[in-house]
C-alpha cells in the first residue's frame, strides 16, 4: 500500500481528491472510486457505480449522494457524463442478494463495476471496510464517499441508478408505492407487504419479509 496511507483525509471539508493526487505521484494513472447504494431496502437490487475522474475535473461538485437532494444528483450524474468520466455500473438481484448475502451482494456489484470500465484502473479506493474480489491494488475508506471525489461521485452514479430502477419497477408493481420509498423499510412498505405479501423483487431472506412468509395473512 502507498505509504502515504496515513496523511490521506479522515473527515468532511477536506481536500477531496488529495487521496487520487497522492496515487497519481506515486505513479498509478487510472485511479477510480467504487460504491453501491441499497443495502438496506427490503426490494430491489444492489446497485454499485465506479468513477474515473479526469484528472482535471472540478472534484469540488462530487459529493456524498446522501447529503445532496435528488435534483443535484440527477444533475451531477449528466454532468459525469459531459465531462467524460469513465463510469461502470454493477447490479446484483434480490435473488442473487438472498442466496450470497448482502454483504457478499454488495462486493459483487462493486467487482461487477470495475468489470464494466472499458480501461482497468490501476488503483481503486472502495467505499466501506472491505476490499472488493478483484486481483487489484485497491484501499478501502470508511465514509469513503465524504473523503474522495471518486467515490462520491460513484455514489451519485449509483444511487440515480438504482431510484430509476425502483420508479420502473413501481410500474410493474404499483401497489407497494415503490416509486416513493426507493424499497427501504419505511412503515408504509412495511404495511403493504403485509398486505400484499412478496412481491418478485422482495428480499426473502430479510427478516420483516420473512416474517410474512412464515406468519401469512389469514
Amino acid at each position: 500500500m502507498p505509504e502515504t496511507i496515513s496523511l490521506w483525509p479522515d473527515s468532511s471539508g477536506a481536500d477531496t481528491f488529495s487521496i487520487e493526487r497522492s496515487l497519481f505521484a506515486q505513479g498509478y494513472a487510472t485511479v477510480a472510486g467504487t460504491d453501491e447504494v441499497g443495502r438496506g431496502p427490503l426490494a430491489g437490487p444492489v446497485v454499485a457505480a465506479c468513477v474515473v475522474l479526469p484528472p482535471d475535473c472540478d472534484y469540488q461538485i462530487f459529493q456524498d449522494s446522501k447529503k445532496i437532494t435528488e435534483k443535484a444528483r440527477k444533475a451531477l450524474a449528466v454532468t459525469l457524463r459531459e465531462i467524460k468520466a469513465m463510469i461502470g455500473i454493477g447490479i446484483v438481484s434480490p435473488a442473487d442478494i438472498d442466496r450470497i448475502n448482502i454483504l457478499q451482494a454488495s462486493l459483487l456489484a462493486m467487482k461487477k463495476a470495475v468489470e464494466q470500465l472499458s480501461v482497468a484502473p490501476d488503483f481503486l479506493l472502495v467505499d466501506g471496510k472491505f476490499k472488493v474480489p478483484l486481483a487489484l491494488a485497491q484501499q478501502p475508506l470508511i465514509k469513503g464517499d465524504s473523503r474522495s471525489a471518486s467515490v462520491a461521485a460513484a455514489s451519485i452514479i449509483a444511487k440515480v441508478t438504482r431510484d430509476e430502477m425502483m420508479e420502473a419497477f413501481h410500474e410493474r408493481y404499483p401497489v407497494y408505492n415503490f416509486k416513493k420509498h426507493k424499497g427501504y423499510p419505511t412503515a408504509e412498505h412495511r404495511r403493504l407487504i403485509k398486505e400484499h405479501g412478496p412481491c418478485g423483487i422482495h428480499r426473502l431472506s430479510f427478516k420483516p419479509v420473512r416474517a410474512c412468509l412464515e406468519n401469512p395473512k389469514k
